[in-house]
């Protein structure tokens, strides 16, 4: 049963400068919130160069804003190499504050950065708190490790900005995993603000439009966006030269991030070992997931949101800079027996990896380890906005679902 509000709208942003982890979060989200409410539209903002690659259900559209690119030294630069960096920075802030004013939303969600890309949604926050809409920061379980999250908040006054603008925080992962502001100097009025939500389950659609689903127990490489995946993939290859008898076919995702002579060399290195297939972009990496008897990642929080949603073993080699993010979680999910780990130093020794891809099919899946998982964010996601929007005025009655 699916329950029908009043013309009610939320309004989503996501910065995406590197990867796709925040656009594809938003976008679960937003599925899962209009699969329960009819009358509820979604718009997310999205600064992803590939946002229009992802279908979209009913009643969710995103607007896309100009693009910049995180470099792997943790700077910014335009995408678009003849427009300086602080003009697209001002048209993206124009961009958000005017979808803001026609959009009316009851609801902003902002992902991940509390003001936006350099300060570019602090404008909009401040009209949508006047307007009286509710403003939700929503945080990964883990942001970066507390010293190197600590300064950079530090520097632009963010904690202070958090308490002063946002009426909720949305943690998306259990209490008990890890706490995405330990070690900060947390006020009381924050810490009250904050929702641990759970991990945010995935599932397949009804309709299973991948193009590359196949059924041959493979083991996935994903590298996400695929911006700094190649060393991953190439150890992954690496270990299949070295080692004749490791024959466990493998499907790669190189991801559309991946800079193109990355990308040619590893393409041309993949069509020479007889048990890998390499494919640069699949926009329903779900259905891959669920497919794979094992997943070889960089542990992403998106990607660790399926492995854990389709049980699966998982080896995980996480990149340790410029934020330690995934380094973090890999650590946590082992210490808990939720996953394999290599350090890219053991990962780039073709011996080490090849014993590791021998051993995945065989590893117990998530759901074995003893640790009690939660997956429940969407469902909770969406029990706290229908009692916004209720006391809102958005009235709620019970429909027959879709």
């Amino acid at each position: 049963m699916a329950r029908r509000l009043e013309d009610a709208r939320i309004l989503m942003y996501s910065h995406d400068t590197f990867g796709l982890g925040h656009l594809r979060r938003c976008r679960a989200i937003a599925h899962a919130l209009v699969e329960d409410y009819r009358g509820l539209s979604i718009l997310i903002v999205s600064g992803a160069t590939i946002a229009g690659a992802f279908d979209y259900r009913a009643r969710v559209d995103f607007v896309k804003i100009p693009s910049v690119i995180k470099l792997r030294n943790g700077e910014y630069t335009s995408m678009a190499s003849h427009i300086d960096l602080q003009e697209t920075l001002k048209m993206r802030e124009s961009i958000i504050r005017h979808t803001a004013e026609t959009f009316q939303p009851d609801v902003f969600i902002v992902d991940k950065e509390p003001m936006g890309l350099k300060g570019e949604v602090e404008d909009t926050l401040a009209y949508l708190k006047a307007q009286g809409a509710t403003l939700v920061l929503g945080l990964r379980e883990i942001m970066d490790a507390p010293h190197l999250l600590d300064a950079e908040w530090k520097k632009n006054g963010i904690m202070q900005k958090i308490d002063q603008y946002y009426d909720s925080i949305w943690v998306y992962g259990p209490p008990d995993f890890y706490d995405p502001l330990v070690g900060l100097d947390v006020p009381v009025s924050v810490r009250r603000k904050m929702d641990f939500v759970g991990f945010l389950q995935r599932s397949v659609s009804t309709s299973k439009t991948s193009i590359n689903a196949r059924n041959d127990n493979y083991i996935l490489v994903t590298t996400g966006g695929g911006g700094d995946g190649a060393d991953l993939v190439e150890d992954v290859m690496n270990a299949y030269e070295h080692d004749a008898s490791l024959q466990q076919r493998a499907l790669v995702v190189l991801g559309p991030y991946m800079p193109a002579a990355e990308r040619a060399k590893l393409v041309q290195k993949g069509a020479k070992i007889p048990y890998v297939e390499v494919i640069e972009f699949d926009n329903h990496m779900e259905e891959l997931v669920a497919g794979a008897v094992g997943v070889v990642a960089m542990g992403g929080y998106n990607t660790y949101c399926e492995i854990l949603s389709f049980d699966k073993p998982a080896l995980i080699v996480p990149r340790i800079k410029p934020r330690e993010e995934q380094l973090l979680r890999a650590q946590r999910a082992s210490e808990l027996g939720l996953v394999d780990v290599l350090l890219p130093e053991q990962s780039a020794d073709p011996a080490v990896m090849a014993a590791a891809l021998k051993r995945l099919p065989q590893r117990l899946p998530p759901s074995e380890s003893g640790c009690t998982l939660q997956l429940d964010g969407l469902n909770h996601i969406s029990q706290t906005v229908g009692h916004w929007l209720d006391s809102r005025g958005r009235h709620l009655s019970i429909v027959s679902a879709e």
